[in-house]
């Protein structure tokens, strides 16, 4: 294992420019995914990463000793340089290099997909996809405004999501709707008909926008329904992640029903 203790360490600068830059990871294809469950679920679902890195004071700790048995390039770094590079507070100390999955565009739309309109909050994305991931749903496509995918902090919010997903980025999703014939939905507070009145037992698009200012109105133009989340309470509306998360669950509902009264 290479230890690295020098600020001036070539593989140390490029490896801090991955942490600070989504300019920087977009350019390498890589990313970081910071602690013991990302490690492990990149393990189970892809496999080696480019590197693991561990801080100098950790690596007896078990959970990482049992990650560092199962790797193969492996760098060891002083307690200043790891934490110049970890965004996690209290993290066990540990993370993996790892290398952007490359999904392509298809052409056409024809299974359950999301496709995401300027959204700026991490924990926002992070969660929706991993709500994505549970509820079976495979492809997702990010507008050029939507903070990056692939950024540590998204990576830790969705906890391991990123591995089950086709995720593709930077996609002009008006131009991606208009070649797309299953039904396109997009939650409104402006419409009485609910999400629980909708037929979700067949493939959909959801849409879901800037947490302030929702979907674009060429977007919103393009939906075939708009459906709402009917809640008690003053509050005007519901965080995006949560809406997302009741939306995914009702087509899991509706789709388990239909499989139900089949048997």
């Amino acid at each position: 294992m290479k230890l690295i203790s020098s600020r001036e360490n070539a593989l140390y600068k490029e490896i801090k420019k991955l942490a600070n830059s989504s300019q920087a990871r977009r350019k390498a294809e890589c990313t970081l995914l910071d602690g013991v469950h990302l490690c492990q679920s990149y393990l189970h679902t892809v496999g080696q990463p480019q590197w693991c890195v561990v801080n100098e004071v950790s690596q007896s700790h078990p959970e990482i000793a049992e990650l560092l048995a199962k790797t193969d390039r492996q760098l060891m770094m002083t307690d200043v340089l790891y934490q110049s590079l970890s965004q996690v507070e209290h993290g066990v100390g540990l993370f993996f290099v790892a290398p952007i999955p490359k999904s392509l565009l298809p052409h056409q739309v024809t299974q359950t997909a999301v496709m995401l309109d300027n959204l700026q909050d991490p924990g926002n994305v992070g969660s929706l996809l991993r709500s994505a991931a549970a509820a079976g749903i495979q492809q997702v496509f990010c507008s050029v405004g939507t903070v990056s995918a692939w950024s540590p902090k998204v990576m830790r919010a969705a906890m391991g999501a990123h591995f089950l997903l086709d995720i593709v980025e930077n996609v002009d999703l008006l131009q991606l709707l208009l070649n797309t014939e299953i039904p396109i939905l997009a939650t409104s507070s402006h419409t009485t008909r609910t999400v629980y009145d909708c037929d979700l037992q067949q493939p959909v698009v959801w849409l879901f926008g800037h947490e302030g200012q929702g979907l674009s109105q060429e977007l919103m133009n393009c939906s075939t329904q708009q459906v709402t989340i009917p809640h008690f309470g003053n509050m005007e509306s519901l965080n995006v992640a949560a809406s997302a998360a009741i939306c995914f669950f009702e087509q899991v509902r509706q789709n388990l029903a239909h499989q139900t009264k089949s048997l």
